[in-house]
């Protein structure tokens, strides 16, 4: 059996992958990890591996796919598997940084739980996005984050090199090789690379 490593995206909890963890249970160990303490996606690649097992399928959602591509380039031997879901191979647009500045000034000036309000919606997909199960439970998570750990997050993301930025061609080698037979290329991730297939979990 293969242990799993789940990566939650910015401002979630280990409830975002509570169908998942049920359903992956018996194919090995899951662990979902923590992206509460780092400075830097390094720092959170870095402590994702210090606590995974020696190898392991991989998959990270939004942030946690570029913590996700972090442990790839460094690593790239210790995942057996890879899923990218909802992310991107691409740095931020100017627009992107200043609204994650500015949530971050709100943030600090007190104003998170309004932050989580008006985001809550746009983190899920145009067809919930007046869903109230589903924006209570964004809130929830977030609340559960907290200001502090949020405030890093989004600093870690602005600050983080993106694979495609940092990487060599032998980690991108490396990522090929670790590449299964199923042919899965997200439009977003495919504009950030020249990949033609991915891992599948």
């Amino acid at each position: 059996m293969i242990p799993t490593v789940l990566i939650p995206g910015l401002v979630c909890t280990a409830e975002l992958f509570a169908l998942q963890v049920g359903a992956l249970w018996t194919r090995g160990p899951v662990t979902v990890a923590t992206t509460l303490d780092g400075e830097t996606m390094g720092d959170l690649a870095a402590a994702i591996l210090a606590d995974a097992p020696p190898r392991f399928a991989l998959a990270g959602l939004s942030m946690g796919g570029y913590i996700a591509l972090e442990i790839m380039r460094r690593a790239p031997d210790r995942v057996l598997r890879l899923a990218l879901l909802d992310t991107s191979a691409r740095p931020d647009t100017p627009e992107q940084t200043e609204s994650r500045r500015a949530a971050i000034a709100r943030t600090t000036a007190g104003e998170f739980e309004a932050v989580l309000g008006e985001t809550a919606p746009r983190m899920l997909h145009p067809d919930h996005q007046t869903d109230a199960t589903l924006i209570g439970a964004q809130v929830r998570m977030g609340l559960a984050v907290g200001a502090k750990a949020y405030v890093r997050q989004q600093s870690a993301i602005i600050a983080g090199s993106r694979f495609r930025r940092g990487s060599s061609s032998a980690t991108r080698m490396q990522l090929r090789r670790r590449i299964g037979r199923k042919k899965w290329r997200p439009p977003s991730l495919g504009r950030g690379w020249r990949l033609s297939k991915a891992p599948a979990i």
